[in-house]
């Protein structure tokens, strides 16, 4: 069974930073397109950022841009979230999927991803 497994979170001050990681289990993640979402209580998920499996590319929502960056090592098959300059905004469940959906670009749709994980708690307090 295909899945996903983040790990990393935890409670961090303002301004802190966390690295996330997401293992795929049971298959390849060179092969796919990767996203990382969030969500935060008693919102909807949110998009955050994408790993382009085609050429490399890398996407980010606004809130988030210059603060986090998004990367993949294929010999370890994991994809990672670094959060640098968290805000308390920043305070949710983060959750990495893989593409699935013709064209398999990045897309901030989230149904357009599958294979999600339990998710890794982040949050940012003083």
């Amino acid at each position: 069974q295909r899945q996903f497994v983040e790990s990393g979170g935890g409670l961090v001050q303002p301004g802190g930073s966390l690295r996330l990681s997401c293992a795929a289990i049971g298959f390849n993640l060179d092969f796919y397109t990767m996203g990382w979402f969030r969500q935060a209580p008693g919102k909807e998920r949110e998009y955050v950022s994408c790993f382009s499996t085609a050429d490399g590319s890398t996407d980010y929502v606004d809130s988030v841009k210059g603060r986090f960056t998004i990367s993949r090592d294929t010999a370890k098959n994991l994809v990672f979230l670094q959060l640098n300059s968290l805000k308390p905004e920043d305070t949710a469940v983060y959750y990495c999927a893989a593409v699935t959906r013709f064209p398999f670009h990045c897309t901030p749709n989230s149904n357009d991803y599958s294979y999600w994980g339990q998710g890794t708690q982040v949050t940012v307090s003083s």
